[in-house]
């Protein structure tokens, strides 16, 4: 019998096709969500990740999670970069996100089973999907000072204790307040605070310092250790000559031709330093280096000089004292020249620290503990704190935690899934249905059965409304805003929309091809012998 063209191109191909793709990408995204599902919540467990190198972290933070496993499934990497788009966009709610995807093509599959097309199901859970988004406006709340900071440290929940996430939400909503009316984007927060893990202290003694403090020691100590205030430059480069690149040999044939050399570079190190003095400069930072000769200039000229700095603390520098980041000390201007209010110099753990003050906002978050692992978790606690607090100060739209949220969203979904006409009724349904995975697993970590506490939370707010949810730590049905239980409102509209496009994207597969075959020489003998 003779093949047909189509097998013998897919002959090194593995195919899986239609339903079956379908079961597989499911089971897939299944998985990674069972790797996950545990850490939900402020009974949720902790994940201990172990690398080639036997490095060890332990922690409960979904992304962490997800972003250290070697995965190689397409639609788990899916899952993944769904996940990373959620602490990007949001900084919370990772495993609300993919737990929420896995459910809805677990139901995408069931549907499929009893015959409905992927096409409705996508078009049933789209519909779904703006009826969600509406709802999560009309329950949402302004949310108060206290509820601020409760919101905060419900994102804190079972990652940290009770007294380190005070902490972490104090100092959090400090920088957030501090980073309020400043433009640069929905990253902000992420260039404008520098973290820095300190060894001295505990994690409770984390602090937020209005100014940057660096791991640098000044270049001459016969220079101030410290000033009340001065004026700064900033060089993107080094105060150094510039050296050849090319591979040449300069044949020198009388001591009088070296000291030449010599003197040039004095001359030109002298006219940069000079430039500097002109300006009242007394304080100078470099990207790069500063030449062994350059050091008794600048101390004569009573500059105290640090180097080898990062591109981001100089930005950051940039923004602290005004100061504009200049390529050439030899075209300073007085407009380019900035101010600092304070500057000292400490020694911690034999490191050399150094703290700069000024009027821009510009910080550096100090983040103490007793060991490396525990100040890797203060700085995780930290970032999805001050994230969740720049946000909220923008945006102080809250809705109620505990499963509240989701509980309401299906009970709602299920009533309006009977004003649609055709199948999309039955994708609606099984949306709300996804929905109640998030509840269903907050009761399943804290020990609780899922079906008993879903059928009484979905009673308690047919009664009192929607801001009724489960208060995992004391197993109670309880009113969301008095127990301090919150969600952000931005939080939950990204996990809905992240999820529900992730779905999609999956349902709209229905061919898989893996290769068999590794790269190859392609063989263009034929095409040589024709030529």
């Amino acid at each position: 019998m003779v093949e047909s063209e189509p097998d013998v191109a897919l002959e090194d191909t593995d195919r899986i096709e239609g339903r079956s793709a379908l079961v597989n990408n499911t089971n897939a995204a299944l998985a990674l969500a069972g790797a996950v599902r545990s850490t939900l919540g402020p009974r949720g467990s902790d994940k201990m990740l172990v690398d080639e190198n036997g490095e060890v972290i332990v922690t409960n933070d979904g992304v962490t999670v997800l972003e250290t496993a070697k995965v190689e499934h397409p639609t788990a990497n899916l899952l993944i970069s769904t996940s990373s788009a959620q602490d990007r966009i949001a900084r919370d709610g990772t495993t609300t996100s993919v737990l929420l995807t896995a459910e809805l093509l677990r139901n995408a599959l069931e549907l499929s089973r009893i015959g409905v097309h992927p096409t409705l199901i996508m078009n049933g859970y789209r519909i779904a999907a703006e009826e969600a988004q509406r709802q999560l406006d009309e329950i949402s709340r302004t949310a108060s000072e206290d509820q601020l900071r409760a919101t905060i440290g419900t994102t804190l929940a079972g990652k940290v204790d009770t007294a380190l996430a005070e902490t972490m939400t104090t100092i959090a909503l400090d920088a957030a307040r501090a980073l309020a009316d400043e433009d640069g984007g929905d990253d902000l927060e992420r260039v404008r605070v520098k973290r820095t893990q300190m060894a001295d202290g505990a994690a409770a003694d984390s602090e937020v310092v209005h100014g940057l403090v660096l791991r640098k020691q000044r270049l001459d100590f016969a220079t101030p250790a410290s000033s009340g205030g001065g004026r700064i430059a900033i060089i993107d480069g080094g105060l150094e000559t510039r050296e050849l690149k090319l591979d040449a040999q300069i044949e020198i044939r009388s001591t009088g031709v070296l000291a030449g050399f010599a003197e040039r570079k004095r001359a030109k190190l002298s006219a940069q330093v000079e430039a500097l003095t002109a300006l009242d400069v007394d304080l100078l930072c470099v990207r790069d280096g500063i030449a062994d000769e350059a050091a008794p200039l600048l101390k004569a000229a009573g500059i105290t000089a640090y180097r080898r700095f990062e591109r981001d603390d100089l930005e950051r520098l940039s923004v602290l004292t005004g100061a504009r980041i200049i390529r050439d000390a030899n075209r300073i201007t007085a407009e380019d020249v900035g101010a600092y209010t304070s500057r000292s110099e400490e020694k911690i753990e034999n490191t050399w620290h150094m703290r700069i003050d000024g009027n821009g906002a510009a910080m550096t978050a100090l983040l103490r503990g007793t060991t490396p692992a525990m100040r890797e978790e203060v700085s995780r606690a930290f970032d999805d704190a001050l994230g969740v607090a720049f946000r909220l100060v923008r945006e102080p739209g809250i809705l109620p935690g505990g499963g509240g949220t989701q509980t309401h969203l299906a009970r709602h979904l299920r009533a309006y899934s009977t004003t649609q006409k055709g199948r999309e009724q039955l994708a609606i349904e099984g949306f709300a249905d996804a929905l109640e995975v998030i509840p269903r697993t907050l009761a399943e970590n804290a020990g609780l059965d899922p079906i008993d506490e879903i059928l009484a939370l979905s009673a308690a707010q047919a009664s009192n409304g929607a801001w009724i949810g489960l208060d995992a730590m004391s197993g109670e049905k309880a009113d969301m805003a008095e127990a301090g239980i919150n969600d952000p409102l931005f939080v939950a509209r990204q996990a809905l929309t992240g999820a529900t496009e992730a779905a999609i994207s999956v349902l709209r597969i229905d061919d898989v091809l893996w290769s068999n075959q590794g790269p190859q020489t392609p063989d263009w003998s034929n095409q040589i012998d024709d030529d």
